[in-house]
């Protein structure tokens, strides 16, 4: 299991469950990476996704603990616990940790590589990824080009598990 994640300098993510600073050319490697995976990610995730759906090409494990929550073409788990039961359906399947920021939290110590956005800035977040410079257990193994769009530079990094 992998997460890709985009954050800025101080490791925030979102705000308001929207992202924090969109950049297009990170949107699409996003779709390249993930495409025709498997995606695990929380409720409000997936309602902050373009109405509300799941994205193509792509199957959809949303965490929740609300019982009563239904979404269309996704699997529902209501507990990390039961995750490994609904995976194994899976079983040799790509998988990503996608959001949001307690699922990235719960998921991380199951993850072996972080495919993360660097974005150099930071801006107004209530929302963090653990900061991998500084988690034990990782490393930073591939420093992305540095890139700018529309005045906002940032470079595709990847980390692994040690």
């Amino acid at each position: 299991m992998d997460c890709i994640v985009a954050v800025d300098e101080k490791w925030g993510i979102g705000r308001e469950n929207d992202m924090l600073c969109p950049i297009s050319t990170d949107l699409k490697r996003f779709r390249a990476i993930t495409s025709g995976h498997i995606l695990v990610l929380g409720r409000k995730t997936l309602e902050s996704f373009p109405n509300q759906k799941p994205l193509p090409n792509r199957i959809h494990i949303v965490l929740t603990q609300n019982r009563d929550y239904q979404a269309e073409g996704v699997t529902l788990c209501h507990s990390i616990a039961d995750l490994p039961t609904v995976l194994k359906q899976y079983e040799g399947e790509k998988v990503f940790v996608v959001g949001g920021g307690s699922v990235y939290r719960q998921m991380l110590p199951f993850c072996q590589k972080a495919y993360v956005t660097k974005i150099y800035d930071t801006f107004p977040a209530d929302t963090y990824f653990p900061n991998l410079d500084e988690e034990e257990g990782w490393v930073l193994v591939e420093k992305g080009q540095m890139q700018e769009e529309k005045g906002v530079r940032f470079s595709f990094d990847l980390y692994e598990r040690v």
